[in-house]
Order: structure tokens, then C-alpha cells, then sequence
């Protein structure tokens, strides 16, 4: 007998870098709609950073971060299509997401 409903597997990817700050938002990833079923997006601005950086994520609900400098912000959100960061010349940190994808078998 043949099985109708095939077990789903879930991963989970883990991406990091650092960022700069300047003129243009920064775009560290983007999926199309549907690739991933949740995410924990994190940002971290440095103490030597002169301001605020702000980040967005484009999901349900709509993600919004912002870090004062020294501090760490996070969310998470479902269905997660991009991570954008905006911050001005002379801020950096780094940031960290965590994606969560459901797979068929």
C-alpha cells in the first residue's frame, strides 16, 4: 500500500555576515515567495557606530528592527522574502538570520 501523505523533512540554514553603512539600504538576502516557511532575522550595531541602523524584512507580518548603537534587535516572522539593512556612513555590526524550510520526501 502506497502512503498518500510523504513525511516532510524541515532544515534549517544559517547565513552571517558584516555590514557597512553608506548611501544605499543593503540587501543580504532575498528568496522568492514561498522558498521558506519561517526566519529569525537578528542585526547587531557596533558601539563605535555614530547612529541607529534600521533594518526591514518583507514577510508576514512585515519585519522591522532597529539597534541603537551597542545593541542587538531581532524578529521573527513567517514567510520570508528579503532582509534589508539600512544604515548611514559610518555604522557597521553584523547580522544573522535563521531560515526554516520545509521539504517533501
Amino acid at each position: 500500500m502506497c502512503a498518500t501523505d510523504p513525511q516532510a523533512q524541515y532544515f534549517q540554514e544559517k547565513i552571517s555576515g558584516n555590514f557597512n553603512g553608506g548611501a544605499d539600504p543593503i540587501e543580504v538576502w532575498s528568496a522568492p515567495a514561498g522558498s521558506y516557511f519561517s526566519g529569525t532575522f537578528q542585526v547587531f550595531n557596533s558601539a563605535a557606530s555614530p547612529g541607529t541602523v534600521t533594518a526591514t524584512t518583507t514577510s508576514t507580518p512585515a519585519g522591522a528592527l532597529s539597534a541603537a548603537p551597542g545593541n542587538t534587535a531581532s524578529q521573527s516572522v513567517n514567510q520570508p522574502t528579503d532582509f534589508t539593512i539600512t544604515a548611514a556612513a559610518g555604522d557597521s555590526g553584523t547580522y544573522c538570520i535563521i531560515l526554516y524550510k520545509r521539504v517533501l520526501a
